[in-house]
């Protein structure tokens, strides 16, 4: 299905090139009475560039003012949506319809990698559309350029060109084909609720559910066999993490307990055989047969208890469940006693963010709604609906330690965050005021100042000073400096920064008419 989402040419730009074609400048309306002007005037060529969008594509076109009779070529580069990188494959139609009347013409492949080169030659006079229609292994597409005018004559594209004006100060030139060598991408401002940010920290901890410690059932010391039982060893339910041995002990010696609970427990079984086989002879009374079952069931339990816990050499300590040694605590050889903890276990399936904001946020915790949360060792950010997260809880009083109010986080750990390590947190309260906002890759700070590259054109984008707000680690509110029908650099505003800096053009990097 064809996506049908378009935008209007959203630029037309005028440029005149010198008659030889290797130099272009910007025409600017002069007066001469100079019969050699009038005569290279006449031989210029004009050319407009226009810009489009759909949902699947960037359209940036350099064309030859269209008039009518005369082949037009059109300079088509397209970029990718989202990634905004070229268009390496597919067939490209383009139709342009004014008055009723088309013309078409059809490109098998790309001219050059992203680029599509057409020609065509106007029928008739005025004001229509210009459409690509883009066809390849995704699908079927088309993208719309809308006001595309078509002169009667040659003058007429000069009066035109001599009434659009742009301005050119502090602008850089970044071409669509340095632009697809590098992460690169453009968004417009977005209006939207943007509430109070509380910035915080938070220590990453496990939750109650995904962390056990397990502890001795018994004295004695701990053997640990192999490399079992190492800090971050991935383990099973049930798996033997090691044993506590008693049988060097003299005093509560488990090994000592289990042999006498095993000959209680023979003893009181043949007690019990024979005094059943005496019982039927008459040999032996009912109270003395009761006496004699009680006995061996009070035996069997005790030598039950320990033969499932215990073994002659001493407990088997098994895991409760499967996930990974936290933390061991005890070493090898260790005397312990009942209850001692050994070892933790986790499985960091689902982790707490324990965060803590100053006094003066306590009447806005009630209205926190979500979070992004940032973690430090890669600088990545995340909402909390991304990591299916949740407020838990925030304080009614103080931390008597540092006078500083708690609030609980949950998330799922997706395996970026670290238990026992820190993130930062950006708690975002509900709010129906509307804001200008942009992502937060879009600014560049120069010396306390924050600026944005706001684009003239899809290579040419102009460094503009920018008032900033509060920021949710994602996205930055602007309080002057933009609106919101404007065009931004989102990813790769360093990169033309760079380029502006060296004042120069890789003479490589332009475009081949």
């Amino acid at each position: 299905m064809k996506s049908k989402i378009f935008l209007g040419a959203l630029l037309a730009i005028v440029f005149a090139s010198c008659q030889n074609g290797t130099k272009q400048k910007t025409i600017e309306a002069t007066e001469s009475h100079d019969a050699h002007d009038e005569v290279t005037v006449a031989h210029e060529e004009v050319k407009f560039q226009y810009t489009a969008y759909s949902t699947d594509f960037e359209v940036f076109a350099e064309a030859d003012a269209f008039v009518v009779g005369e082949t037009a070529n059109v300079l088509s580069h397209f970029s990718r949506l989202p990634d905004f990188k070229a268009l390496e494959s597919g067939s490209m139609t383009i139709r342009l319809t004014v008055n009723g009347k088309e013309v078409i013409q059809t490109l098998d492949k790309p001219t050059r990698k992203g680029i599509y080169s057409f020609d065509i030659q106007p029928e008739t006079a005025g004001t229509g559309t210009l459409k690509f229609e883009i066809t390849n292994e995704a699908g079927s597409f088309e993208v719309l350029v809308s006001e595309i005018t078509v002169f009667a004559e040659h003058h007429e594209a000069h009066e035109a060109s001599e009434k659009v004006v742009i301005s050119q100060t502090n602008t850089t030139v970044f071409t669509k084909e340095q632009s697809w060598k590098v992460d690169f991408a453009t968004d417009s401002p977005r209006n939207e609720p943007f509430g109070q940010i509380i910035k915080t920290t938070a220590q990453v901890q496990s939750s109650q559910g995904d962390e056990i410690i397990v502890s001795a059932k018994t004295n004695g010391m701990v053997m640990i066999s192999g490399n079992a039982v190492l800090e971050g060893k991935d383990v099973s339910k049930g798996q033997t993490l090691f044993s506590i041995s008693g049988s060097e002990l003299a005093d509560n010696n488990i090994s000592v307990r289990y042999a006498e609970a095993k000959n209680n427990l023979e003893k009181a079984k043949a007690d019990y055989e024979r005094a059943t086989e005496l019982a039927k002879d008459k040999i032996v009374s009912a109270k003395d047969l009761l006496n004699a079952k009680n006995q061996f069931d009070n035996a069997k339990a005790v030598f039950d208890n320990l033969n499932t816990n215990f073994s002659a050499s001493g407990q088997s300590v098994k895991s409760p469940m499967s996930g990974f040694v936290k933390q061991v605590l005890v070493k090898n050889g260790t005397y312990v006693e009942a209850g001692q903890p050994i070892v933790i276990v986790a499985q960091n399936k689902t982790l707490l963010l324990n965060a803590e904001v100053q006094q003066k946020y306590a009447p806005m915790l009630g209205s926190i709604a979500s979070a992004n949360i940032r973690t430090v060792q890669d600088n990545q950010t995340y909402s909390l609906e991304q990591l299916n997260g949740k407020v838990l809880s925030f304080g009614k009083a103080t931390n008597s330690d540092n006078f500083l109010i708690p609030v609980a986080l949950q998330i799922d750990n997706i395996g970026s965050f670290t238990a026992g390590g820190f993130v930062e947190v950006y708690l975002k309260t509900v709010t129906n005021t509307l804001a200008l906002t942009v992502p937060t890759t879009s600014l560049l700070e120069d010396q306390g100042t924050f600026f944005v590259y706001v684009q003239v054109t899809p290579e040419l984008f102009e460094k503009r000073e920018v008032k900033v707000g509060a920021t949710d680690g994602v996205r930055t509110e602007i309080r002057t400096g933009l609106n919101s029908g404007e065009r931004i650099v989102t990813i790769g505003a360093i990169l033309i920064k760079l380029a502006q800096a060296t004042g120069t053009l890789d003479a490589h990097s332009g475009h081949v008419h």
